[in-house]
């Protein structure tokens, strides 16, 4: 039987109610300015500057919410999803809840490669993705699920391996094991139902949504730096700057200066100011600004934003 949230045709997606991906997830709808409620142990709200509701259940049983079209939309890990099996469409990776799924041994164990646990016994909350892998490689090895505390099966004699979530691979250090190959990389994902994109008004509305997460972040991945410089300067800068196509010039008061503004990956942005000159000697009183510590100094970094 489906939820009928509102009656009015709008969005329904479903997020984790509480869990790891829960602030991740509520952060990334409000910076895309969704004006909704999530106090409490409300079940669902809706959004009262967009044509959406929100669903808060157990991150387990979304795939299926969105698999029958109880919803439209659902954010869940990649992992999930694997392991369900639902027939959705995965519109965009979120960049949070970033983990690994992977076959774990015991550190002092003699198992080197997937094939030496041919005949062992693996334990995991995740058996579907597990036989999945290793019948991929042409095994069958004995396969235990458990619900939780994967990690004391082989301490405790239930299991020789274990396959599971790991993140920073901390838990698996304080368990005494190691990894031994990854079966699944995952992280947060949208997803919807293939019917709610068939739909033309509801197809609409997801564009809407995915254009403001992916603006979001698009942002995330860069800054805006302003800086002035000498004209002589401009070729060596456009050659260290990448910039998202090219920088934007203006002329200064100052004959033969202008101003550089441009955006950078974070990833390559100090590559690319320690690449422009000499460090410079801060003359304000801002973290992010530094000026010219002599007139040799080829440039003036005025900002870095972001």
């Amino acid at each position: 039987m489906k939820i009928n949230l509102n009656g009015d045709g709008t969005l329904k997606l479903a997020i984790q109610r509480s869990g790891r991906l829960t602030d991740n997830t509520l952060g990334l709808l409000r910076s895309i300015s969704l004006d909704f409620e999530s106090y409490g142990q409300r079940l669902f709200s809706r959004c009262r500057n967009f044509p959406l509701s929100i669903l808060y259940v157990r991150d387990d049983d979304i795939p299926e919410y969105v698999g029958l079209g109880t919803v439209d939309l659902g954010i869940v890990g990649r992992n999930l999803l694997h392991e369900e099996g639902v027939p959705v469409v995965e519109l965009e990776p979120l960049g949070f809840g970033v983990c690994s799924l992977v076959v774990a041994v015991p550190k002092d164990s003699n198992y080197q490669t997937p094939q030496d646990l041919a005949s062992a016994t693996i334990a995991t909350s995740y058996p579907r993705s597990t036989r999945e892998f290793f019948a991929g490689l042409g095994l069958a090895p004995e396969i235990v699920t458990i619900s939780g505390s994967v990690e004391v099966a082989p301490t405790i004699g239930l299991a020789d391996a274990i396959v599971d979530l790991t993140s920073t691979g901390s838990s698996l250090i304080l368990n005494d094991l190691r990894p031994l190959v990854t079966v699944l990389d995952s992280e947060a994902v949208l997803v919807a139902n293939p019917a709610a994109l068939q739909d033309e008004m509801k197809r609409a509305e997801i564009e809407r949504l995915l254009l403001r997460i992916r603006a979001v972040q698009a942002a995330r991945r860069f800054k805006y730096l302003m800086m002035n410089a000498p004209v002589a300067a401009l070729d060596d800068i456009k050659a260290v700057v990448p910039g998202l196509k090219s920088p934007t010039i203006i002329p200064l008061d100052m004959p033969g200066w202008v101003a550089v503004h441009t955006a950078i990956e974070e990833e390559v942005f100090w590559e690319s100011i320690e690449g422009c000159g000499p460090p410079a000697r801060p003359k304000s009183s801002s973290p992010h600004s530094t000026s010219c510590c002599s007139d040799s100094c080829p440039l003036v970094l005025i900002a870095a934003v972001g």
